[in-house]
């Protein structure tokens, strides 16, 4: 850990910090249940503050990896050695869902931008988008996810659609109808729904406190394994750091696909956002889903998808044909949101009001 403060990335020392612990906790240089180093030799260490050092652990704290305890400082509870759940009998760590009075998006914002885009594109709005979707739009997602979700992927294995039910039958239509499909029991019933609708097997996994219980999983026969794991519906369990990495490991065990349903993620109370399953394979097995009906309003009825890159050719032979089904007018809308900054000036206000609620 020497060389942390010689890196030239332009992140903050405490996240460059974080990331280097949190991959030895992963690589077994502290392991299940050991103390990490204290904060003041931390600090001397590395010769930082110990608010930074600070800084650094409650994010590991917040991502499951380690857990403060009184008298006994910071210890790991990340266990990489069967990759089933750390602390089975800690409680669930459920995540209140954010009331529309402070998740609602701005209307003064979202009316100038259409404005805006009215008077910018005139009738270039009457033009036919690209079946995956525009490319303004789905660049500005490339770059918003790559800075705030660690998710680097091009414009083309990123596909628009109108909400996430019609994306999910897009990815039956990708892998075919004679795939399993297991999904966490319970889970958002549209899921189930569409799934049902398409005529594909489907298996339910129960969910434990740190995510769907090892056993079952294990014992799943499913060719795809379809999760929510910031935050699943309705029971609000969110998947420990040890369950991801189980799911990624069950993922890499032959031709096996992972969905990641990562909706409502961005209202995250954490200080930093949630690591995906997308972002930490290296299997390139992971199909990362979200959508715009929570972050700025449902009614536009816009969701993405973003495919593995060795997907990108598969997908665009088998469905490249369909029309994409979000209007022109309404992705520029959504393109400049992001662009100009007001979608994230509100995410973060909406967090920064969570947060003050959860300290009064």
């Amino acid at each position: 850990m020497n060389n942390i403060k010689q890196n030239p990335e332009r992140s903050p020392a405490y996240l460059k910090i974080y990331k280097q612990v949190r991959d030895d906790i992963i690589n077994g240089l502290y392991p299940y249940m050991t103390k990490l180093p204290s904060k003041r030799s931390m600090s001397d260490r590395l010769s930082v503050s110990t608010v930074t050092i600070e800084h650094a652990y409650a994010l590991l704290c917040d991502e499951g990896y380690a857990e403060a305890r009184e008298r006994s400082g910071f210890v790991v509870i990340f266990k990489q050695s069967d990759g089933f759940a750390a602390a089975e009998s800690t409680p669930s760590r459920h995540i209140r869902a954010v009331g529309t009075e402070h998740s609602q998006f701005p209307f003064s914002a979202l009316a100038k931008t259409m404005r805006r885009v009215i008077t910018d594109e005139g009738e270039g709005l009457l033009s036919r988008s690209e079946n995956t979707g525009i490319a303004e739009l789905r660049e500005a997602i490339s770059r918003y996810l790559a800075r705030s979700r660690g998710i680097i992927a091009s414009k083309e294995q990123i596909v628009i659609g109108s909400g996430s039910e019609y994306l999910y039958s897009l990815i039956v239509e990708l892998f075919g109808r004679n795939k399993t499909f297991a999904i966490e029991s319970p889970s958002y019933k549209k899921i189930e729904q569409v799934y049902k609708a398409c005529e594909v097997k489907i298996e339910m996994l129960p969910l434990g406190n740190e995510g769907i219980e090892g056993e079952a999983l294990w014992r799943s026969n499913a060719d795809i394994l379809h999760i929510s794991p910031y935050r699943s519906y309705p029971s609000g369990v969110t998947a420990s750091a040890s369950k991801r990495h189980e799911y990624i490991k069950w993922g890499a065990r032959g031709e096996r696909w992972l969905v990641e349903d990562d909706f409502e993620s961005e209202f995250t109370l954490s200080r930093k956002h949630n690591e995906t399953l997308f972002s930490l394979t290296e299997s390139d097995n992971v199909i990362y889903m979200n959508s715009f009906s929570k972050t700025i309003s449902p009614s536009l009825r816009v969701g993405y998808m973003v495919i593995p890159e060795r997907l990108v050719p598969v997908f665009s032979q088998k469905l490249g044909f369909y029309s994409c089904t979000v209007p022109t007018y309404i992705q520029l809308v959504v393109a400049q949101l992001i662009e100009n900054g007001d979608f994230e000036r509100h995410i973060n206000r909406v967090r920064r009001q969570k947060r003050r609620e959860q300290t009064e």
